[in-house]
């Protein structure tokens, strides 16, 4: 059976995690194509938005751990909600993990349009956070937090008094808001469901067994070798047992699951195990 690039895509990903001959074995029966040799990051990043407008917060941010200012050009076009982020990468402020100081700046990204707020010229960091009375004025302020530095900050001033509750909304909702941080704003079941509606996950592994529909959360892990190989293999890890236990060597199973990928609503352990029980 032939199928389209989304399915090749997502279920390209899921072979990934099987030993070559199996991958084989299943590409032919299911009429899968052998893997394509991958763009250039920043070109696939452009050509993955031919069918996602918009990927969830916390990807941007694994890409834009990259530290790559080609790549960051690209995410910058595709952030705009996000004014914090849209600030940092303008400014040259690194993502990636234990790396400090500035980073290049690719000389296409335009500068960030947002204004600087009034309350941050008057009050500070801190005292414009504080200053917040409404949801719109909690995004205006939290979107001066742009470094390490500034984050410490904030949990620091929360340690030491509660910020306004739009302000540790605003703030929690960015991807980029250490864990520790956000861990001191709340952790009630209503609390994470708006950060999962806010696209924002623990990791990929979060991700992955969370997230629906599955082809298109695939679609988006097959990129991640290219666009975000640091977090990538959390996803690999979370999935393998599954894939193994449900699917394993079996192509009709396989077959089944591509046969299921583009009308299946649920997330990607819940597609692996129904293709398992299916076959």
């Amino acid at each position: 059976m032939r199928q389209n690039s989304r399915v090749e895509q997502a279920v390209g990903f899921l072979l990934g995690l099987v030993d070559g001959e199996t991958a084989e074995r299943v590409r032919a029966r299911t009429g899968l194509p052998s893997p394509e040799r991958p763009e250039a990051t920043a070109e696939r990043l452009r050509r993955a938005w031919t069918w996602a407008t918009q990927l969830p917060a916390s990807v941007a941010l694994w890409i834009l751990e990259n530290d790559d200012p080609a790549l960051n050009a690209v995410v910058w076009r595709y952030i705009g909600t996000d004014s914090g982020l849209r600030r940092a990468v303008s400014r040259g402020v690194p993502f990636g993990p234990g790396r400090t100081g500035t980073i290049p700046v690719d000389r296409t990204l335009p500068g960030a349009e947002h204004e600087i707020p009034e309350s941050y010229v008057s009050h500070g960091l801190v005292g414009s956070l504080r200053e917040v009375d409404s949801m719109a004025a909690g995004r205006a302020a939290a979107s001066m937090v742009l470094t390490r530095a500034d984050w410490q900050t904030v949990g620091e001033a929360d340690g030491e008094h509660p910020l306004p509750g739009f302000t540790r909304w605003a703030l929690s909702v960015r991807p980029d808001c250490p864990p520790s941080v956000r861990a001191g704003f709340g952790s009630h079941a209503k609390f994470t469901h708006r950060l999962r509606q806010a696209g924002v996950y623990d990791g990929p592994a979060e991700y992955v067994t969370s997230e629906g529909p599955a082809i298109r959360v695939l679609e988006v892990l097959a990129m991640g070798h290219a666009l975000f190989p640091a977090r990538v293999q959390e996803a690999e890890d979370a999935l393998r047992p599954l894939v193994r236990d449900h699917l394993g060597d079996r192509e009709e199973a396989w077959a089944v699951l591509a046969q299921l990928m583009e009308s299946f609503h649920g997330n990607v352990p819940e597609l692996v195990v129904t293709a398992g029980a299916i076959a």
